[in-house]
């Protein structure tokens, strides 16, 4: 689900935020830039808003975070909603016992580990990233998540990028996000 088709004027005001650079980080990469909507408090504000009333009052108990921008956006909703914030984090960026799951991308692989224990089996989980492109490390989170018990309720990004079918990955997986761009990637 879009957020974008319930015409909340906020969602327009974050939409101009974000700046799309061409040809970053490699060339014909439209790179999606958050950063210049955290520069703007109110714009950055609504979006921890948006999703703080998506997800209050929902039971949810972990926001899972994903390396690094789901570490922007995850704390506050936490907080807000009154759950724990749980990192997802690249290898060997962790202390002490981690579980870990692969996942392949378009060129190799990657991994993300958690911490033993964080997550208890039958916790309600939202996973939360800026973007969806291809899915693939969307899913491995939840692969992650659900390996210790957990129920992931829903995948909630700021981003999604249509065209690159990475909804389609999440294998009937509620995806919530903000805002799409169809025709800048």
């Amino acid at each position: 689900m879009s957020a974008y088709t319930n015409q909340d004027p906020r969602l327009h005001g974050i939409k101009t935020k974000i700046r799309v650079v061409p040809n970053f980080p490699k060339s014909g990469i439209m790179f999606q830039d958050i950063t210049t909507l955290l520069l703007d408090p109110k714009a950055f504000k609504d979006t921890i808003d948006l999703f703080v009333e998506r997800y209050k009052g929902k039971n949810i108990s972990v926001v899972a975070g994903i390396e690094a921008r789901g570490f922007i956006f995850g704390p506050p909703i936490a907080l807000a909603i009154g759950a724990k914030f749980v990192p997802l984090r690249k290898p060997k960026k962790l202390p002490g016992k981690v579980i870990s799951q692969e996942y392949i991308l378009e060129y190799g692989s990657d991994c993300l580990e958690m911490h033993v224990g964080a997550v208890e089996a039958g916790e309600r989980a939202i996973v939360v990233d800026d973007l969806i492109a291809t899915g693939g490390t969307l899913c491995a989170a939840m692969d992650l998540l659900e390996r210790v018990g957990a129920e992931v309720v829903e995948c909630a990004c700021v981003i999604e990028l249509p065209e690159l079918k990475g909804r389609e990955r999440l294998n009937g997986k509620p995806l919530y996000v903000l805002v799409e761009y169809f025709d800048d990637i």
